[in-house]
């Protein structure tokens, strides 16, 4: 509706009242008789191993660090999109005001190819089959100092119909404690190669 016409339809507050719950009904019409997102996804409980889970327990600022998680799909059928979610890249503020209160701990340099979502810190890579294993990996670089407990958990979808658990019955997930140090990471370059040493 342009501006021009929504004047000209407006004559009274109560109008405009009829106006704007004529238009929520249309738009949630228009919205609500889709296919649903997660139709596609099956339900079920898939196997899984988490193969290795790796990030330095010790760092230090500005200094970059991997964080790598492989994991195997221990069920009998594929795992429809293997999805993995990881808690603490960031920290939620207390100051008043903010508007974003979570504040970055480690900055997300790359994630893993081709892996982003919709979702919040949660990435997937698409179907697995049965006895395969792929490896998520981000490139992070830390930017707070102090203690951190990074937490992750794998999934078998984005939509909570199909489910992943170890072959035991507990939940896929585990956590990372780092410490990052004051310290900023220092370079020097190497005077017969040209390369720059972090250390």
């Amino acid at each position: 509706m342009t501006l021009w016409y929504l004047r000209a339809a407006v004559r009274s507050p109560s109008h405009l009242l009829s106006l704007t719950l004529a238009s929520s009904a249309l738009l949630a019409f228009g919205c609500g008789g889709g296919e649903r997102q997660d139709a596609d996804e099956p339900s079920g409980t898939f196997a899984v191993d988490v193969v290795d889970a790796e990030f330095p327990r010790s760092q230090r600022l500005a200094k970059q660090a991997t964080m790598r998680i492989r994991v195997r799909n221990d069920a009998e059928r594929a795992i429809p999109n293997l999805a993995l979610t990881v808690d603490g890249f960031t920290r939620r503020s207390g100051q008043a005001g903010l508007s974003d209160p979570n504040r970055p701990v480690f900055i997300v340099d790359e994630g893993p190819r081709g892996g982003v979502t919709a979702y919040t810190n949660t990435w997937a890579l698409g179907r697995l089959a049965p006895g395969r294993t792929r490896t998520f990996e981000w490139r992070v670089t830390p930017v707070r100092a102090g203690r951190y407990r990074l937490s992750y958990r794998v999934a078998a979808g984005l939509d909570g119909k199909a489910r992943a658990r170890l072959d035991g019955g507990g939940r896929p997930e585990g956590t990372f404690r780092v410490n990052v140090s004051r310290e900023p990471s220092q370079a020097r370059v190497d005077p017969d190669t040209g390369e720059v040493i972090r250390r």
